[in-house]
């Protein structure tokens, strides 16, 4: 069984212009770090051209599909029927994205489905994880 989920997105750039440019992202779950998910958004997306990754709480972004979550750099909230908006703030600024809220909650359970919710704790192996902070030390 694999051990990583990634699901391709279509996310929609909310910008100063009324036209909303499609942009493409990944979604990824990797069960080695089973509280996490990451979004990507390739090189040619974004303003510096370089690969930038988001990684947030898988439960920040469960909740945020039903009610405004988040206070820090990820913010995810309800837009309408069938959207939901991703904030990205960082020291250059904020990226709002749109996405359709099937395309989440397909991924979600896929998540769930390889990793349960409320049994994320039985995927970490924190003596490894203790062996490898004390060799670094």
């Amino acid at each position: 069984m694999s051990t990583v989920i990634e699901q391709p997105v279509e996310a929609r750039l909310v910008a100063a212009a009324p036209r909303m440019p499609s942009i493409p992202a990944t979604l990824h779950y990797d069960r080695r770090d089973p509280f996490a998910v990451r979004m990507t958004f390739p090189a040619p997306a974004t303003l510096e051209g370089v690969e930038v990754c988001w990684t947030f709480s898988r439960e920040l972004l469960t909740t945020g599909l039903e009610t405004a979550e988040g206070h820090g750099d990820v913010r995810v909230r309800p837009y309408g029927y069938d959207r939901t908006v991703l904030e990205f703030h960082a020291p250059e600024g904020t990226a709002v994205v749109h996405v359709r809220t099937g395309e989440i909650r397909r991924f979600l359970k896929a998540t769930a489905d390889l990793v349960p919710v409320g049994l994320e704790h039985l995927q970490l192996d924190l003596d490894q994880q203790l062996a490898e902070l004390m060799r670094d030390a």
